[in-house]
């Protein structure tokens, strides 16, 4: 018989998967917390916007509270690297094990290379290749120098201030041929040649070779995804890496012909759901966090909705007179349900946590302000600002900066 949940157990499960579902352990964060972290995450969405925080150190704040960030940069930049950057749910940081699957059927069509003539793409793309070989990792700007490219730039076309080389760097790291050794303060990559990776982190240089399983390599992306999610649609999973919606429904039926999989309902989610083997079920749920715009719990908009009833988009391609919550706005979980969002921005100069707008769901609980107050005093002290500061926008906005004053 299929086994039959409540929403609530379904969101249990989901937050369980995810590691957001307990009180975060006191005491100082160790760099072995923070892999097990992104073992269970499987993969973090890079983004450049950095008015609060880079996107991808704010989802093991998140989950862990106050740790320190050159562990991530340790962990993405030092052999044996447990992360590595490549396309999964946008450009992301992956583990390594999922690379080989991960080039299989991560083929985007890079057009900032497109347009090419063949043999320039390909004659620079050789002198980049063989500079990478034969030296330390480099950005794009050291590689233009090193190789003595000069051009006049275009403002034609979407990326005009890209020159040749970095455009063809790009397409490079889309073919899994280049990757990201570390990136430097102002959030540029330094490029190496990818088997340079593999090579440092032990056997293989991170490739199939030609006769390489594809439905293999599906089940085992599906895999991760599933249990990331610890119950979801086809959709979700396939969202996670973002692969072939297709491929991936027939993935599913694999798994669940293995065991790795079971269809479950759930009353008020009403599509085909599947739970993963490994999926816990917690008791309750006692977990409070401010998630990214990009964290994976929100990737998928249908499935935070249907399964939290949080309605949620991004708004900063939005422009501000159209803007309803803000510019970087952070849902705000507490215990099993998405409470409220915020507006947030790191002054730095002033060293003050600017919350710019602040909106409670209709069903908040009372104790919303006080927790949201606590959790933004938490994030203060990670990223090193001193104070709070609450601008009287939004709904939570009174009760929060009451709350904020009174800590």
């Amino acid at each position: 018989m299929t086994a039959s949940l409540s929403l609530s157990q379904a969101r249990r499960i989901a937050l369980a998967a995810q590691g957001l579902d307990k009180v975060r352990p006191t005491g100082p964060v160790s760099s072995r917390a923070v892999g097990r972290t992104f073992a269970r995450l499987q993969v973090v969405q890079i983004d450049s916007v950095n008015v609060l925080s880079r996107s991808h150190f704010l989802p093991f704040f998140s989950r862990l509270g106050n740790y320190d960030r050159e562990i991530l940069r340790a962990m993405a930049g030092r052999s044996p690297r447990r992360m590595m950057e490549y396309w999964a749910h946008e450009a992301s940081f992956i583990r390594p094990e999922h690379f080989p699957d991960l080039l299989l059927w991560q083929k985007r069509k890079w057009v900032g290379a497109s347009h090419l003539e063949p043999g320039v793409r390909e004659g620079m793309a050789r002198r980049i290749l063989e500079a990478l070989a034969g030296g330390r990792p480099m950005t794009a700007a050291q590689l233009t120098a090193h190789l003595g490219h000069e051009e006049e730039r275009q403002h034609d076309n979407w990326g005009w201030n890209w020159n040749l080389v970095k455009r063809v760097l790009e397409h490079l790291f889309e073919e899994g041929l280049v990757t990201a050794a570390s990136r430097t303060e102002q959030f540029e990559r330094r490029y190496t040649l990818t088997a340079r990776i593999f090579a440092n982190n032990g056997p293989g240089d991170g490739t199939h070779d030609s006769g390489a399983d594809r439905a293999a390599s599906m089940d085992r992306l599906l895999d991760a995804a599933a249990q990331a999610h610890g119950i979801g649609t086809v959709r979700c999973f396939a969202d996670y890496f973002r692969t072939p919606v297709k491929a991936s429904s027939e993935s599913v039926i694999r798994l669940v012909a293995a065991g790795r999989l079971e269809p479950v309902t759930v009353r008020g989610w009403n599509r085909p759901l599947y739970r993963h083997v490994e999926a816990k079920l917690s008791r309750t749920a006692q977990g409070r966090a401010l998630l990214s715009p990009f964290d994976s719990l929100v990737f998928e908009r249908r499935r935070l909705e249907e399964l939290f009833g949080f309605h949620y988009r991004i708004e900063i391609y939005t422009p501000a007179e159209k803007r309803k919550y803000g510019y970087y706005v952070l849902p705000f979980l507490l215990r099993d349900s998405v409470v409220a969002r915020v507006d947030l921005k790191a002054d730095r100069e002033a060293k003050r946590l600017l919350v710019r707008a602040a909106h409670g769901e209709p069903d908040a609980p009372p104790d919303t302000a006080v927790e949201l107050s606590a959790e933004l005093r938490l994030m203060a002290e990670w990223l090193g600002l001193d104070d709070v500061v609450v601008a009287p926008n939004g709904n939570l906005s009174s009760a929060l900066a009451s709350a904020t004053a009174g800590n």
